[in-house]
């Protein structure tokens, strides 16, 4: 049986957190390669929340250094096209202070691995996370517009470097693949323990929503099946209807039905929590996670004129050159969008929204 902890925290106090974290999920670091992966999807500010929080990622480095490692690394491939913009991106977040010395650009240097032959024969993975004897991953507990939450999975997105993730979205096609897609990077290198921060989440239009919600926890596993399908819970989702824990079951990643997932604290679901447009209602509406992906292939990219600022980031981001400037703001050609949502988290200005 997996088992998830749920447990009170602030960001003051998260130290305890990962302390009783790695009391129910002992890692043996000693002597250890040991590599840290935060979720840090863009430059933004740490009160925006839309990465993991640099008190998190301090209070984990600290842990660590504790147990001996040999070897610590820092590091994640946020979700832009240039390697240079990893660094900035850990520097404006507050991360790169939080890591303490052990930062490494991930995007420098990547190995190739073979990969499903349905969207590439093999791809590149940061050479830091295969050498890695213990992997750390810590996700943020957030809304999606594209996967409905991401999470423990979700995350892993990041081993990957540069371009290839936005090539990979036009490649997937639809939700649903794009759902299929990020389980087989995932098992590309399945980590060995996953903190999640939950202190403050994001509902509504993530992963780079303006609307954060007060959580208070700190979440742990060393599954990341049965984490996702906690937080799924949590947010008043049924996982069974997530295509992409549906697929990592399936694959014999681990388990989210209740009755096999233990929870070491309280599972609460969260009152009223927004989710990303057709997303929850429709789950709720339609008998199968099939229709919730046909109706969310409606969905567009539209730029708010009152926010957009026409620095053209979202259109030099484009994997499929979708969007175009007019008037000042850039608009989407529905039949090129591929509905990768690469604009939305690339927007400095959270100018762009999913409709």
């Amino acid at each position: 049986m997996h088992r998830v902890m749920i447990h009170p925290a602030s960001y003051d106090s998260c130290r305890q957190s990962v302390d009783k974290a790695f009391e129910l999920f002992p890692q043996d670091i000693a002597g250890k390669k040991v590599v840290i992966k935060p979720n840090v999807l863009r430059m933004s500010a740490a009160e925006e929340h839309i990465v993991t929080h640099p008190s998190l990622l301090r209070a984990v480095v600290e842990k660590v250094e504790h147990l001996s490692p040999a070897e610590i690394v820092v590091g994640d491939n946020p979700g832009l096209f240039s390697y240079g913009d990893n660094e900035n991106s850990f520097k404006k977040t507050g991360l790169m202070t939080a890591a303490k010395g052990y930062y490494r650009n991930l995007g420098n240097t990547s190995q190739k691995r073979a990969f499903h032959p349905d969207f590439m024969p093999e791809v590149g993975v940061s050479k830091e996370i295969l050498d890695a004897d213990i992997l750390i991953s810590l996700p943020k507990f957030k809304t999606h517009g594209l996967t409905i939450m991401t999470g423990a999975i979700k995350n892993s997105y990041g081993i990957l470097p540069g371009a290839q993730k936005a090539r990979l979205h036009q490649i997937a096609g639809t939700p649903a693949r794009f759902h299929e897609l990020i389980v087989e990077v995932f098992r590309l290198r399945v980590p060995d323990l996953f903190i999640m921060d939950a202190v403050v989440g994001m509902e509504g239009n993530g992963p780079a929503s303006p609307d954060l919600r007060e959580i208070g926890l700190i979440l742990a596993a060393d599954n990341g099946v049965a984490m996702d399908g906690v937080v799924a819970r949590m947010m008043g989702l049924d996982p069974a209807q997530l295509r992409f824990l549906q697929k990592a079951k399936a694959l014999g990643l681990g388990e989210f039905d209740s009755q096999t997932v233990q929870t070491e604290g309280q599972l609460t679901i969260l009152k009223d929590f927004k989710l990303p447009p057709l997303g929850g209602e429709a789950i709720f509406d339609n008998p199968t996670v099939q229709e919730l992906m046909t109706s969310k292939s409606q969905i567009r990219p539209q730029a708010d004129p009152a926010l957009c600022t026409a620095c053209g980031a979202c259109i030099d981001h484009c994997p499929v050159s979708a969007l175009s400037m007019m008037d000042a703001v850039p608009v989407a050609d529905a039949d090129l969008c591929i509905r990768c949502f690469c604009c939305q988290e690339i927007c400095l200005e959270k100018a762009i929204t999913l409709r």
